[in-house]
């Protein structure tokens, strides 16, 4: 997925002589045919995340179009008041590709394990978040990332997962567009909302349901912020129970963003909600992303178990 993304940088500022891009002490081969085609759009930074995201916001100031790529704890954590300030107070158009979203970096520990990122810059005003959970979405979103006004942030998996997007894309004609949620399930007894690399889970877990004679929609929410209201209320009406899966903890992302759409909606006052989610607790253990992700029940046993325990 980063791999992508950064070939998609390239292409993007071949033709549009506003693209800039600033690395953070990434290795030495990264994008080597942008640095040697337009040097004078290409910076690779020190450990000095605060610096360049500032650095960026200048840029974007003066016209340009900046795209940052570092670790995602770096970009969230470690400068924190500098994309509040420089980039959300000023509607700046810097966007900030996070490698290693979620659980990725499980095998260097809890400093690097990017879990409350979402809830961090849900937070900023004028920030877009987007959680690809496919290399193949990422081609769909970058371009939109051109014009976009304001900073956004775009959350990237691990890298070789899974293609699970294209093929329903292509069935539904559909385009993507920032804001937007996309109904991969349409279900009549419950519904799963997924972002990231989750919908792999909530396709399996619908399946698994629907022999059980249990008709399980799955809503794929690829920008969190802006949410797409209107899309994910007329699914959500239709079904009794709704559960949210999220590499994330489950204060502030994406289950509280529909607990909050739920309570102060007339349509989904008697809908029942389960977050699918991190504990609100340091996942302090080492091992892979797979090993943390079933450690902390981010499963499909989990969303089959929650949808049947909230059906009665």
């Amino acid at each position: 997925m980063r791999k992508t993304s950064l070939e998609m940088v390239y292409q993007l500022a071949k033709q549009d002589k506003r693209v800039v891009f600033i690395g953070s002490d990434l290795g030495v081969g990264t994008l080597r045919n942008f640095k040697q085609e337009m040097p004078e759009r290409f910076f690779m930074e020190g450990v000095s995340e605060a610096n360049i995201v500032s650095m960026a916001a200048g840029l974007a100031l003066e016209g340009k179009v900046v795209y940052i790529n570092t670790i995602a704890t770096f970009l969230t954590r470690r400068c924190f008041e500098q994309v509040v300030l420089d980039l959300g107070l000023h509607n700046t158009n810097v966007r900030l590709i996070a490698s290693g979203g979620g659980l990725v970096y499980a095998p260097l520990g809890p400093t690097h394990l990017a879990t409350e990122d979402i809830a961090i810059l849900r937070a900023i005003p004028n920030m877009t978040i987007i959680c690809p959970a496919d290399a193949e979405e990422m081609k769909r979103i970058m371009p939109d990332t051109l014009d976009h006004k304001g900073p956004v942030y775009i959350r990237l998996g691990k890298g070789g997962d899974p293609v699970l997007t294209t093929s329903f894309m292509e069935k539904e004609k559909f385009r993507f567009k920032i804001g937007k949620a996309f109904p991969f399930i349409k279900g009549k007894d419950a519904l799963i909302v997924t972002t990231g690399v989750t919908l792999g889970s909530a396709l399996e877990a619908s399946d698994h349901l629907s022999r059980e004679k249990i008709s399980c929609g799955v809503l794929h929410v690829p920008t969190v912020k802006p949410f797409d209201i209107e899309t994910f209320i007329s699914q959500a009406e239709k079904v009794k129970a709704v559960v949210s899966v999220e590499e994330h903890t489950v204060i502030g992302g994406l289950g509280s963003t529909l607990a909050e759409i739920i309570a102060e909606s007339r349509e989904l006052r008697s809908l029942r909600l389960k977050r699918v989610g991190l504990p609100d607790q340091f996942p302090n253990d080492y091992g892979s992303q797979a090993d943390l992700l079933a450690k902390y029940l981010i499963t499909k046993e989990t969303i089959t178990d929650s949808i049947r325990e909230l059906l009665g």
